[in-house]
């Protein structure tokens, strides 16, 4: 409420009763929280099995910090698949929620909560940005506590962290807006923030998954070249050359680690991006990569699973290390990119390729893992 609408009346300036009782009754209308009793969600039981898609409870007051946002859709991450394989090894915290980019409308805040209002759009992040780091949510599934961490995304509703979503102008279109969560940010701060690439440098993308795309796009932009594709499906090869891969290699067919030779030279390769966990592509990646330059792992190897390298290069300019999210500022960077968006310079509707309802989300996680699925999913919580 604007200071001028708090006029003084009376002998001394105060406020008059009842001009405070109405402040009082707009500040709580504000806060009044509306919340489902019950949503539909994709719990993760146990490792290496479906998701099992059940009612889940929710809380009936929101905690200091958090936010419920009514979710319009929800992308689906290849570390999700790796959770749900359990790559990390074993997972102490079943069962519990799974998803961590989206998009979707505030419905209620819960108290200290400064950023987003009831009625924004938002998309729904897993890096942190500006905002209130909350508790986690208190979910109930058949009589018991059910996990969820500061966000999930696999359920019609959400109760996550402030720090966990980003305000968006509500004209955006919110299923392109669900892959700012991850895909996009991911991907852009690969080659900004990891990679740190420069104009004409050379550059190989291992995996052209919905991350791995954006990398190459991202690539693109910069007017790197060349741009290697690399994937075993020519699905989404196709698809990363409309992104701006000048070349592509199928490494089902090909010897991947000859044709970037052939394609490199003896100057070796500037910057080379991990995105399958392998830990044979990895070291190959190492191996390519001239004296100054840098290997970007984007996936992560299944637990026990060591790379083998020789470590004297790291000491005179080559590095390796591995990306946490392209190390995104979602409040700083998805406005930037939105901007891109608009301008037409980024194609984003391309790469969603398939949508699912939430019932159907086993579907989508096996067409991801036969590589059927060209790019990205979303899963439609609204029909």
């Amino acid at each position: 409420m604007r200071p001028s609408v708090l006029q003084k009346s009376g002998s001394g300036g105060s406020n008059s009763p009842a001009i405070v009782v109405i402040i009082h009754l707009f500040i709580l209308s504000e806060r009044v929280m509306i919340i489902p009793k019950k949503m539909k969600a994709a719990i993760m039981v146990e490792q290496n099995q479906p998701l099992v898609v059940d009612q889940v409870e929710l809380p009936e007051t929101l905690d200091v910090g958090q936010v419920l946002v009514k979710i319009h859709y929800s992308g689906i991450c290849g570390s999700q698949l790796g959770e749900i394989d359990g790559v990390k090894g074993e997972d102490k915290y079943l069962p519990h929620l799974l998803g961590h980019e989206g998009s979707g409308v505030v419905k209620s805040i819960g108290p200290g909560v400064r950023f987003v209002s009831p009625g924004d759009n938002v998309v729904l992040h897993w890096r942190k940005s500006q905002g209130i780091e909350s508790v986690p949510p208190n979910y109930m599934w058949k009589g018991e506590k059910l996990n969820a961490g500061l966000i999930t995304t696999f359920n019609e509703y959400a109760i996550v962290s402030e720090n966990r979503v980003t305000r968006i102008d509500n004209s955006n279109d919110m299923e392109i807006a669900s892959l700012f969560g991850c895909a996009v940010t991911t991907g852009f701060g690969v080659i900004e923030n990891n990679a740190k690439i420069r104009l004409g440098e050379s550059i190989v993308v291992f995996g052209a998954g919905g991350v791995g795309l954006n990398i190459i796009q991202a690539a693109a932009l910069m007017s790197v070249y060349p741009i290697i594709a690399v994937d075993l499906h020519d699905g989404r090869l196709k698809l990363a050359k409309s992104l701006g891969a000048t070349h592509l290699i199928n490494s089902k067919e090909q010897d991947a680690e000859l044709a970037i030779n052939e394609l490199i030279g003896e100057q070796g390769l500037d910057v080379f991006i991990d995105n399958t966990g392998q830990p044979s592509i990895i070291e190959m990646g190492y191996k390519l990569t001239n004296a100054k330059g840098r290997v970007i792992l984007v996936g992560v190897p299944r637990s026990g699973n060591n790379i083998n390298i020789y470590s004297l290069p790291l000491h005179f300019g080559k590095i390796i290390k591995g990306s946490h999210g392209g190390e995104a500022v979602p409040h700083i960077d998805i406005p930037r990119y939105q901007k891109l968006l608009n301008a037409g310079y980024v194609k984003l509707k391309s790469l969603i390729t398939e949508r699912f309802a939430l019932e159907e989300i086993n579907t989508a996680i096996q067409r991801m893992r036969s590589g059927e699925l060209t790019g990205r999913c979303v899963i439609k919580m609204e029909k």
